[in-house]
């Protein structure tokens, strides 16, 4: 089968344990584009935590950012954005903090990242992962109208469970998904990676059944089953893996995965 478009996850599928590129998974990437065969990256990360790896890299693709929450060309432009209201976040905020939760939250905004408590190794963690800083606000200080992206909660792990319970008790209208063992997601109503990829190969005229896409955590779950070649990184949780058959489920993040699954099918 001819596959015509590829999506991948950033941090665990992208990128190894060392947030870095490996060598095949940067010729990969580079071998589809020569072939003009779309590569999108599919993050929960913001726009100004994909621009470094396209410095680095020197390569460029269009982004999904947020989980699904916004998406970008390979010039920046927006092609789609569906945010959560600055009165829903603030209401999110006050839940969190009024519960006492174990975990310090975060509010994204395009390139806006805003934090309660940037002295928090949690966010410290975060910023040296991706490369940018966050800014010390409220979401008061984004301006009127402003869409926010996502709310983030870096939890204690062993609170995660009790965290995304509440939150999705509390807010049953919201889209909220785990994306490692310490942070939970929220987002607007109906979004999902799952949901931008459908987007996408709308816009592109392209069949679902004919895309891959790669990933490694629950987040990535709606996109893995949007497409007709899903793979799991074998540094997945098992409860994961355990969905996927065999000939799904690729190498680790450290064992160049992408390069070999998209050697395997024939792609590269």
């Amino acid at each position: 089968m001819s596959y015509q478009i590829v999506f991948s996850d950033i941090d665990g599928t992208l990128l190894n344990s060392n947030h870095r590129m490996l060598d095949g998974t940067l010729e990969a990437v580079k071998s589809l584009q020569k072939r003009d065969i779309p590569f999108f990256i599919v993050t929960a990360r913001g726009p100004s935590g994909v621009y470094p790896l396209f410095r680095r890299y020197n390569f460029i693709c269009p982004i999904v950012c947020f989980s699904g929450a916004l998406i970008l060309d390979e010039h920046g432009n927006v092609i789609y954005s569906k945010g959560v209201s600055k009165d829903t976040t603030a209401k999110i905020i006050d839940y969190v903090e009024a519960s006492g939760f174990d975990c310090t939250w975060n509010v994204y905004s395009m390139d806006s990242w805003i934090v309660n408590n940037r002295t928090d190794p949690r966010i410290i963690n975060e910023e040296n992962i991706v490369e940018v800083q966050s800014t010390v606000g409220t979401v008061d200080d984004l301006p009127d109208g402003a869409e926010i992206g996502k709310i983030l909660c870096m939890c204690n792990p062993d609170k995660t469970d009790e965290i995304e319970a509440g939150l999705r008790k509390r807010f049953p209208s919201l889209s909220i998904v785990r994306s490692s063992d310490i942070l939970v997601e929220v987002m607007e109503k109906g979004v999902t990676k799952g949901q931008s990829v459908k987007i996408i190969c709308d816009k592109l005229g392209i069949n679902p059944d004919d895309a891959i896409a790669f990933g490694d955590h629950y987040n990535d779950i709606e996109m893995l089953k949007a497409v007709g070649m899903p793979f799991l990184m074998d540094n997945a949780p098992m409860e994961l893996k355990a969905q996927f058959p065999a000939e799904n489920i690729t190498d680790g993040f450290d064992d160049e995965g992408i390069y070999n699954a998209l050697k395997k099918i024939g792609m590269i």
